[in-house]
Formats: C-alpha cells, structure tokens, sequence
C-alpha cells in the first residue's frame, strides 16, 4: 500500500509539474503561452471586452476591499527548482482584480542574477532569499525601500528583521515560513498520558517513557545527510536565549561553538538521543522517516516541517493530523520558542519603471485573499509572516494550532544561516557522524569552528 501510495503522489506531482500555469506567462526558455491559458484566452474573446472602467466597478463590487484596475505587465525571475502553484493563484487573482500580468522567468543561477543587476539589466520582481544571503547583495543598490509602505506595518518582527539591511526594509513574504522542530506522535502520547515538555530534561523523560513502552522514542533519518543537521539548527532559538550576543560575536570569530555553553549544548544533544535511536537508523531515508511517524513507528522526528506536506500527500488529512510540532527545548521551561526558516522573498528592482505597480502587486500578494489563495493552492507547512492573518480551516492541525501560538506568543527566532553568511560546509557531514555515534558533541563543536572558520576567510572576515 506505501508504494502504491508513494507512485501516485509521485505521479500527481510529475502532473503538478507539467499543467499549464493559466495566470503567470513564462519566459525564458519556457512556453509562454499554455494550452489553459490559450483556451481561457479563446473563452474571453467570445465575450464583449470590458472596459477598464466595469472592471473596476466589478473588482469593487466582488468585496476584494476595492483594488485599484489598472492593466501592466511585470516580469519577475524565480528558481526554477520553486513550486509555482500558490504564485499562480495569487497571479490569477492579480490578473482579474488588478490587473496585473506577470511574466515568469527563471534564474540558472546567482552568477547570472549578478550580473543582471550590475548591469541593470533585472526583471520588475526578484524572488530570492531572506536574511544574511539579501545583506551580501548589496540591496539598497537593487531593490525599492518599503521601510514606508503601509503594508509592511502587517509583517511578524521576525520576519521583518529578515528582510531589514542597515534600517531598511526590502521583501514581502513570498509564501509561509515552516521550522525546524520536533514533530511528534499523538497517539503514542495520549496511549502514555504524556504531555508537550518545555525543557530538554523533559523531553529526555519522554523518550525514556516510549522506550520502556516498547516503542521507538527518537526517528532520525541519518541516510539524508543534510536532515541530521536539524537538531543543531532546529536549537538555534535555545542559544540566543541564553546568550544574545551570540550570533554577532561568532559572527566576528569571537564566539565559538566549542567554548560558548549554550552553543555547545546543542552538539551534546545529539549524544542525548544515541539511546532513543531505531534500530537501523544509519540506513533510514527521508521518506522512510516520513512513513515510520505517519504510521506511529516511532514517538519523535526532529525535521524541517516541510515533511508534514510529503505526509499529506502521501496518507491525507487525518494522518498528518495525528502529528504535532513542538520548538526543541532548551533548559527554560517558561522561554520554549521556535526556530523558524523564513521564506524567500519578493523584491522590486530600483531600477523598474513600473514602481507603482510593483507596489500594487506586493500590497495585493499579502493581502487575505492572496493568502487564502495561496494556501488554498499549497497548504502551508508552517504560519504566514503577516499578523492577524487566520490559517484556513483545513490548514494542518500542527501548523494553524501548534506553530502559531509560538507566532502569537512571540516565541520564534530565525535559523542561524538567516543572522549570518558564516556557515561551514561540511556541516551535515558532521552531524551525520555526530548522531552515528563515531564522534562526540565536543569533538563535533571543535570541528564545525574549524569548518566556520575557512567559510569566514572566504567572506574576507577577520577570524583569529
């Protein structure tokens, strides 16, 4: 039953890949026009044209808060590795209440994304990354300042400090955030009256309570190299919390990993979990990680949250239903929060002659009927960067319930790679060796400071 389950959600997802995009044209290399959008095409022009001025009265009239009609074209570049399923609602949408196209292209690479922006040669819109990897573009030579748009007053501080460089702010939200977190078993903790547990200690307690049941306390996919990281990311809200100077500090080779305390605790925590291991763990895949918490194989998986759409997809909604989130806890059972991966984001090119409907188009794109679009398109794996924004109804249980009220709370902090570009590359090669038991948090600390070290030589920081 797996396979077949897996083949067809592989199969949906080749034909996901392949359907037209009715509201975004592409270029680029792309088709441009697709056989959707041609027959919608053919459909309109069987109808009498509206004029600007109906439309208008018809967009107000449709209670979407009365969005200014006025037609253009803007292009935007995008990685072509991105699902374009929410964009092209939201396209669709922009299309009929304002009546905006947008042309898609696709970046190869951040090479060619330079040099079109040295030499102003860039698309109308940039979707790209949020955090330290926008500061290293050199934005306010690029990008339109938001810092006094209205809209921006809607964004989570979080997210907003992601997207600010030197005061100024720069992106819109170019879809949800989701986090690196412990995804755990319902069933498995209502069967053994546990309860979500705030600190470290008690989590330990919990993996001891599953073990002695019988069950498997502690998944880890150690096959995927890169999702063993997760545990040390995922903790990265515990060592700020501790210590806020951290990030600034290392940043500058002043802070390591094997000497802060706080930072290093989230190496030892990977010889915490050693015992709570499924047997065979070193040859388990993502998407046999996946199955095993889907069916109740195991109490605990720390992972990105993007694992509960691979669950949807594959068992429905009331299997992933059975899963909760909860932030990696740290030693303070009154400060448990939430280490969150940003998206990307929307930019406009400074050098665009169409700013005012760039602006348009970004106000729309986080409106409420964007975002339901949006996420009635791709369900969000984790909450919106916009306050006061409801999840839709059938959003996952984990996300619109357990994620957001660390949202609500104020509880969440970035990934470390969103604070700085220092990030060693050989980091999941020693988090894989790290939780295979052929080294220890102390040994693995050292190394990945050694590994940081050549990553901030490289960006011409002056570490001792």
């Amino acid at each position: 039953m797996k396979k077949t389950k897996k083949i067809l959600a592989l199969a949906l997802a080749g034909m996901m890949a392949a359907s037209a995009l009715a509201g975004c044209s592409k270029t680029g290399g792309k088709e441009e026009t697709t056989a959707a959008t041609a027959s919608q095409t053919q459909a309109q022009e069987t109808k009498a044209p509206e004029t600007k001025e109906e439309k208008a009265e018809s967009s107000q009239e449709s209670g979407d808060g009365g969005w200014e009609y006025k037609e253009a074209t803007l292009s935007l570049l995008i990685d072509n590795n991105v699902s374009l399923d929410g964009l092209d609602a939201v396209c669709k949408l922009a299309r009929e209440k304002l009546g905006i196209t947008i042309e898609i292209e696709y970046k190869v690479d951040d090479s060619v994304l330079k040099t079109r922006l040295a030499s102003g040669e860039m698309t109308d819109l940039l979707v790209y990354n949020s955090g330290a990897l926008l500061g290293a573009l050199n934005p306010s030579e690029y990008f339109m300042d938001l810092s006094n748009e209205s809209f921006v007053d809607k964004y989570d501080d979080t997210y907003k400090a992601s997207v600010t460089v030197d005061g100024v702010v720069y992106g819109v939200p170019f879809a949800s955030t989701q986090a690196g977190a412990v995804m755990y078993y319902k069933p498995i903790y209502e069967k053994l009256g546990l309860e979500v547990p705030h600190t470290w200690e008690d989590f330990l307690a919990n993996c001891e309570a599953v073990k002695a049941a019988g069950e498997t306390a502690y998944i880890s996919c150690t096959a995927k190299k890169s999702m063993t990281q997760v545990l040390f990311l995922g903790d990265h809200y515990n060592v700020t919390a501790e210590n806020p100077d951290f990030v600034s500090a290392f940043e500058k080779g002043e802070a390591k990993y094997a000497t802060d305390p706080a930072a290093l605790k989230s190496w030892k925590k990977y010889e915490d979990v050693l015992p709570y291991l499924q047997e065979g763990h070193t040859a388990t895949t993502y998407d046999e990680a996946c199955d095993m918490l889907a069916d109740g194989q195991g109490a605990h998986w720390i992972c990105l949250t993007q694992a509960l759409s691979n669950i949807y997809s594959l068992y429905g909604e009331e299997t992933v239903n059975n899963i909760g989130v909860f932030g990696v806890p740290g030693d303070d059972p009154d400060n448990h929060g939430l280490t969150v991966w940003m998206p990307n984001s929307l930019y406009g090119s400074l050098n665009s002659e169409k700013k005012d409907d760039i602006l348009r188009f970004m106000e729309f794109y986080i409106s409420d009927e964007a975002l339901n679009a949006y996420a009635g398109a791709i369900l969000p794996d984790g909450p919106y960067c916009i306050k006061g924004y409801s999840l839709p109804d059938n959003s996952y249980d984990a996300v619109k319930n357990d994620m957001q009220a660390y949202f609500d709370a104020g509880k969440t902090a970035v990934a470390m790679e969103f604070e700085t570009a220092v990030k060693g590359a050989n980091c999941s090669v020693t988090t894989q060796s790290l939780i295979s038991g052929l080294t220890t948090g102390d040994a693995a600390a050292a190394d990945y400071d050694e590994d940081c070290k050549l990553q901030a030589v490289q960006l011409g920081l002056d570490w001792k």
